[in-house]
């Protein structure tokens, strides 16, 4: 599940857990009507309240509307392949590391570890493909990735 996903339920849940203590003080607020009957000052305190609450919601539907739009572009999906890169290595040391957008959009990390170096390597993906010619390995992350 997303990060950005996780934080707009939070906000949500915060949201309605405030909006329910606010409900319940105006309750009581209409349950003690004073004493001289001055209703109207009460329901002049609870209008100013809900212009108040309104917007409040109006604030947060705008920032989870701009989390809802840029969910698209956030790393949703991670694919490790690990290999022997080498024959001069054995342990799978070697790793390429596919790091996608819900549009398949994204990189491939490569780390090639042999006894002496690590070489390193990224690359472009854009819709599920390498934008350069990927290694079988790195497909093998990006299709891990995308669940293929």
């Amino acid at each position: 599940m997303s990060v950005a996903l996780i934080v707009v339920a939070v906000l949500v849940v915060i949201l309605a857990i405030w909006q329910a203590i606010q409900l319940q003080a105006i309750r009581k607020k209409v349950d003690a009507v004073p004493e001289d009957g001055n209703v109207i000052a009460v329901l002049q305190a609870v209008d100013q309240r809900t212009i108040a609450n309104e917007a409040t919601i109006r604030e947060f539907t705008a920032r989870v509307e701009d989390l809802e739009g840029r969910l698209p572009y956030a790393i949703s999906y991670v694919g490790v392949v690990a290999y022997d890169a080498f024959s001069n290595i054995v342990g799978n040391q070697s790793r390429s590391i596919a790091l996608l957008n819900q549009r398949g959009d994204g990189l491939v990390i490569s780390l090639l570890t042999s006894r002496v170096d690590t070489v390193f390597f990224a690359k472009e993906v854009r819709s599920g493909s390498g934008v350069e010619e990927l290694s079988p390995e790195e497909q093998a992350a990006v299709d891990r990735a995308l669940g293929r």
